[in-house]
Formats: C-alpha cells, structure tokens, sequence
C-alpha cells in the first residue's frame, strides 16, 4: 500500500494534530486532497484559529463531518484573515 501524500494550502501548512487525523482516514485524505489550496488554507485557519484546546478537538471532529458531507469549506465563518483583509475586523488581526 502506497502512503498517500497530503496537500497543504497556499499560505498556511498542515499542523501536526490536523495531519494526524487526516491521514489516519484515508476517505478524509482522498478528499482533501481533492480541495482546492484556499479551500484547505480555509480549513487550516478555521480549526488552528481559536484559543481553547476543546473548542479546536471539537472543530477537527467537525471538519471530518463536514468534509465526509461534501462541504468544501468550513460553514459560517467570514473566511480566513490572513489572506481576505475585509475578515481580518472579525478576528481582531492586524493587516
């Protein structure tokens, strides 16, 4: 069996708690690897973005949901600050 390799996204990297799961569940990994690099940088800001452990394990549990549902970025959120400057007022980030 041939170890699949996993995508990244344009400006953010895959952190090691999300590269675990990920590439654990090979349907996740074929999936992922099916998005597009913003897409998965949006997925990537989305779980590593908030400030409690909890509320990130709970966030990874819902990107397997979600991505196993067929959405291809995270729902109801304004998008990631570090690329859309106008997301940046949500989150409090510098430009």
């Amino acid at each position: 069996m041939t170890k699949q390799t996993l995508s990244s996204g344009t400006i953010h990297q895959v952190p090691k708690d999300l590269r675990t799961v990920l590439e654990s569940q090979s349907d996740l990994l074929e999936v992922w690897n099916d998005l597009t690099p913003i897409a998965r940088d949006e997925w990537i800001c989305w779980v590593t973005i908030v400030k409690k452990e909890e509320t990130r394990a709970a966030h990874l549990v819902r990107l397997c949901e979600e991505l196993r549902e067929g959405k291809r970025r995270p729902c109801c959120w304004p998008g990631c600050p570090h690329r859309r400057p106008n997301a940046a007022k949500w989150f409090g980030a510098k430009k």
